[in-house]
């Protein structure tokens, strides 16, 4: 009888200590979800203040004037055109993305050198949807690359012997193996900003495969470093972001022409 008092007795502790599992469970989903969602609210607000319209009464702008298909066009040129100016001034290769008309140039000095047709795109509403005259002064300025994450290597290097005299001399006749390379990357901006990259060709299996993978992976570091801040109450940084398609050999050309804190213009 003892016995089976003691196994009836823990019984209902293991149901109170399972169910108490799962009540922390579900308030650390619930609260993991609502730090989330607060998640876009909170940069949004950073943008705001940071590019928000400071004037005085004599020449505040009646907001109405927002509503003006014509003045927010001629608003959004503007910015881009202030963008690309500044960006001409260096000496330096740059990246400018037109999403009007889906197109994805390498200039230099205000010329383009390399043109790219983006084929599928992507943007998170932030930036298709927010302030107008708010994201047109975040675009006014070039975005400047912090780091990036890619598929192939940024400055592909081969390890090569020194002949020792002209007669061990060989050619170097390597194949380059990101011709057929997946190629996806992306681009971490200064402003919190992301610019995802993928290859359009997705023909092969392991192509599609590998940028499931790269996106897995990239939504996992996301998650976990969203973990960490809920863990110290901290709302997660969220990140606006531009997601385009470009043929692989643009996508590759792109990439390892731009220098690694180079600058990218943006018209939408």
């Amino acid at each position: 009888m003892t016995m089976e008092t003691e196994t009836i007795n823990r019984q209902p502790r293991k149901r109170t200590g399972l169910l108490i599992l799962i009540i922390l469970i579900v308030t650390f989903i619930i609260y993991y979800s609502i730090m989330s969602l607060m998640s876009p609210g909170r940069t949004l607000a950073r943008i705001s203040n940071e590019y928000i319209l400071k004037q005085d009464e004599k020449t505040r702008i009646d907001e109405k004037i927002f509503s003006d298909s014509a003045y927010l066009k001629k608003l959004k040129e503007k910015a881009f055109l202030q963008s690309r100016i500044a960006l001409a001034e260096s000496d330096s290769i740059y990246l400018t993305i037109n999403l009007t008309d889906s197109t994805a140039n390498l200039e230099i000095y205000g010329v383009v050198v390399h043109a790219a047709k983006i084929t599928n795109l992507k943007m998170s509403s932030i930036l298709s949807k927010g302030n107008e005259y708010i994201i047109s002064s975040l675009l006014s300025s070039p975005f400047t690359i912090a780091e990036s994450i890619s598929t192939i290597k940024k400055d592909p290097l081969m390890l090569k012997m020194a002949p020792k005299d002209t007669s061990e001399y060989k050619p170097d006749i390597m194949p380059d193996t990101t011709i057929t390379e997946p190629v996806n990357y992306i681009l971490e901006m200064t402003n919190g900003t992301r610019i995802f990259v993928y290859q359009e060709e997705n023909s092969k299996p392991g192509e599609s495969m590998n940028q499931f993978s790269f996106d897995l992976k990239d939504k996992l570091r996301n998650t976990i470093s969203s973990l960490k801040s809920v863990a110290v109450f901290k709302v997660p940084e969220y990140h606006p972001y531009i997601k385009l398609s470009i043929p692989r050999a643009d996508a590759k050309i792109i990439y390892r022409a731009i220098p690694r804190n180079g600058q990218i213009a943006i018209f939408r």
